[in-house]
């Protein structure tokens, strides 16, 4: 093991900068993404249309790509981070935030509407000075 450590140096050397430059990136990331949703994101029975869905096709798709891409970063990391220092479950609604799949949009109502998860988004957002998040109340939305 030490023998592999040694000539394997300088790629443990980036894994740890790496670890550190995520760890740092997504205390900042993280939170900076959360207080932008809108607080009435979660209110409506259906998913909000995008704010690119006017645009050519090939923008339309790359965006889509980019935020997709982007979406399972964050929630890769935030994976890791629920062993490793960092803002895990956070950084995992995030990553599902960003993600375009079918019942997306109810599973993250079901997720922010867990106390343990609206409590410290809530108070990250009044932090920043903005409007809590609203969930739509489940029994609403299925009568």
């Amino acid at each position: 093991m030490v023998e592999w450590i040694q000539t394997n140096e300088t790629l443990l050397w980036w894994l740890a900068s790496a670890s550190v430059f995520t760890f740092f990136g997504t205390l900042v990331a993280a939170p900076w993404l959360v207080v932008r949703i809108p607080a009435d994101y979660f209110c409506e029975p259906r998913r909000h249309r995008l704010p690119w869905a006017d645009q050519h096709p090939v923008v339309r798709a790359a965006l889509l790509l980019a935020k997709n891409l982007l979406g399972c970063v964050f929630l890769l990391a935030g994976t890791v981070m629920l062993v490793l220092p960092g803002q895990g479950i956070l950084t995992i609604l995030v990553g599902v935030v960003l993600l375009d799949f079918p019942g997306k949009y109810r599973l993250e109502r079901w997720f922010i509407a867990r106390r343990p998860v609206l409590r410290p988004i809530n108070w990250l957002r009044r932090r920043a000075g903005r409007a809590p998040l609203l969930v739509l109340d489940r029994r609403r939305d299925e009568a």
